[in-house]
């Protein structure tokens, strides 16, 4: 009964969507940050097509990096939970086989015994197989939630610049769908010191708020 390579893959399947977490909201490291001290302001005009980066704004703004704090956080109790089930179950197994191999246990005990290990794989399975589904589904809400408060300002900031369009654009090797822009049209600063700006005056008001969306006044 060598369940070896299903535990570890299990273990390493939570570990990579957890990984996942990280990856989708980025490192916010690298650039220099956009702050409310800075008199940042758009340069575009009236009726203008504009963009911004919306990987600069994910990572440079700290609502979004709160949010992804504390889904860390969880994640990792998570994985943690896991990888202490999984070693208990390998070490049951590794016992198991150990008793088989020197021959020391007779038919109907190794049958017990196999039987409760076998129960013990599925529960681990569905135990693992259920966080796995929560640490995708705290994946999701979080986006969800960043991309609500992303959205939300640049509307509130659109009914006072009225440009014609705003684009997001990502990437770095070769950003898309705005490959190369005049640097005028650019509001990536202006956005990120207006969302960082509001997201304070929500903490000043409700204290923690890392579980909520901030919302434009």
């Amino acid at each position: 009964m060598k369940q070896t390579p299903l535990i570890l893959s299990i273990i390493s399947l939570v570990a990579v969507a957890a990984l996942g977490i990280i990856q989708l909201t980025g490192d916010g490291s690298g650039k220099k940050k956009a702050t409310t001290d800075e008199a940042v302001q758009a340069t575009a005009s009236e009726g203008a097509i504009v963009w911004y980066n919306l990987d600069r704004v994910i990572n440079e703004y700290d609502f979004a990096n709160d949010r992804r704090s504390v889904v860390e956080t969880k994640v990792q109790s998570i994985q943690e939970e896991i990888n202490r089930r999984g070693n208990k179950l390998q070490s049951d197994l590794n016992k198991f086989q150990s008793d088989i191999d020197k021959g020391i246990l007779i038919r109907s005990v190794a049958e017990q015994r196999s039987q409760k290990l076998q129960d013990q794989q599925n529960s681990f399975n569905n135990y693992a197989n259920q966080k796995q589904q929560e640490i995708a589904e705290e994946q999701q809400v979080m986006m969800n939630q960043i991309a609500d408060a992303i959205k939300s300002y640049i509307d509130k900031y659109n009914e006072e610049h009225k440009f014609a369009m705003i684009i997001a654009t990502q990437g770095d090797l070769l950003p898309s769908p705005v490959a190369c822009g005049d640097p005028n049209l650019d509001i990536t600063d202006a956005l990120i010191a207006g969302l960082n700006s509001e997201y304070v005056k929500t903490k000043g008001k409700t204290g923690d708020t890392t579980e909520e969306t901030p919302k434009s006044e």
